[in-house]
């Protein structure tokens, strides 16, 4: 039995993205394969120990793309998610208007939601009292807001969630809108996650616990997944929204999709606020979970999209898991090297890039990793894209707070 054929599959109908590699999901796709990081100096970041970023590309996500005079009450991070959902739905061949909103979720995930604006707020307040407070503050604050404006744009009327496990809150979205169509509680499943928090305070904050790269001299070779001398990781923006319907609800309609949705494996490390678990047991149990779900052994895992952060910590661990799990050598990519790293985010564009691997047989390269910079056993992707038919990929998201989520995409 295929994981397509396995009782339960889901199946990735539609792809929205809004990246520092692009705004749009063939843009991104396009900027992660050529493998060149989208790090540089920020201005906003001025004075911070930290002042390189990877932000989005020359766009205002606001009134102009936004319409309807909506923006203004919208946090960045809101609007992120907002327009990668519309690319979504229509990718998915979905029209709003037409569809029984009852029947339609919609997940969406955040680590830190409306920290920018919480940020600006808080110094006007400081500085000219309450007065100059905007009334939108705590809307454009609260984390649910992506989902609730979502929903509102779409028409959809079935749950509305949102998922908060720091970097893991995107691919904790995917698997609860997974969840919640194999339960019944809808047909269509807008999931996904997005963040803006490229904010002084914030980046000095991950600064301060030594989270980031301090190679300020050389952002663009600051984020190097799996490097030996990586030194932390690039603090990005971006947002990735996808759409999931049953397989057999997809196939009625005529929608083969990117990939299925075969499995996802959840637990908690319960060790330290911000370090994984020595060993990886937790994170290898999530990994073994999915697989069993998905219906597949290790050993069918061909491809891995890793969480590959650029720290010493995560990707030691990780690349260990990988390597103990999946001895066979599956190959290996981390789009952080090109992306930064987008927080809550990440987990939910990494599992759409995967998607995009498995429909174009391609796989992106590492970006800032030379071919024998990679201090680990693992067939980790350097240089230039590889070719290769994948079938069945897991995509790895670890949170702060011990939070793992693996996902299992297999080809439809």
């Amino acid at each position: 039995m295929t994981a397509g054929q396995h009782r339960g599959a889901v199946t990735v109908t539609g792809l929205g993205m809004i990246t520092p590699a692009g705004v749009g999901r063939e843009a991104t796709w396009a900027g992660v394969r050529q493998g060149r990081s989208m790090a540089a100096t920020d201005p906003e970041l001025k004075d911070c120990p930290v002042d390189f970023s990877c932000r989005i590309p020359a766009m205002d996500p606001g009134q102009g793309r936004i319409g309807g005079g909506k923006a203004w009450r919208m946090g960045r991070f809101t609007q992120l998610a907002v327009l990668a959902a519309r690319e979504a739905v229509a990718d998915a061949g979905l029209d709003p208007t037409t569809w029984d909103g009852a029947r339609v979720a919609v997940v969406i995930g955040s680590g830190l939601a409306g920290a920018a604006h919480l940020e600006t707020q808080t110094l006007r307040h400081h500085q000219g009292g309450p007065d100059l407070v905007s009334p939108s503050l705590v809307p454009m604050l609260i984390s649910n807001m992506a989902a609730g404006e979502v929903s509102a744009d779409l028409g959809a009327h079935g749950p509305s969630l949102a998922t908060e496990t720091a970097c893991a809150s995107g691919a904790t979205a995917l698997a609860v809108a997974r969840d919640l169509l194999l339960s019944g509680a809808c047909d269509i499943a807008v999931a996904g996650g997005a963040e803006a928090a490229v904010t002084p305070v914030v980046t000095t904050g991950f600064a301060r616990m030594g989270a980031l790269s301090g190679r300020v001299d050389q952002p663009g070779l600051a984020s190097r997944p799996f490097a030996a001398d990586r030194d932390g990781f690039v603090i990005a923006e971006g947002a990735a929204v996808l759409v999931l319907e049953r397989t057999a609800d997809a196939a009625a309609r005529g929608r083969r999709g990117y990939a299925h949705l075969a499995g996802a494996g959840l637990t908690s490390d319960a060790h330290h606020p911000t370090a994984p678990s020595p060993g990886g047991e937790h994170a290898e149990a999530a990994l073994r979970t999915a697989l069993a779900q998905a219906g597949l052994a290790p050993a069918d895992v061909d491809h891995v999209n890793a969480h590959g952060t650029s720290t010493p910590l995560n990707d030691h661990t990780e690349a260990e898991l990988i390597a103990r799990v999946l001895p066979h050598g599956p190959s290996v990519t981390a789009a952080k090297g090109v992306l930064g790293h987008t927080l809550g985010a990440a987990g939910a564009v990494e599992a759409a890039l995967t998607a995009l691997t498995i429909r174009d047989s391609r796989v992106a390269p590492i970006a800032n990793l030379a071919a024998d910079g990679c201090c680990y056993p693992i067939d980790a992707v350097t240089g230039a894209v590889r070719e290769q038919r994948v079938t069945a990929a897991v995509s790895h998201s670890f949170g702060f707070g011990g939070h793992n989520v693996v996902l299992v995409l297999t080809a439809p």
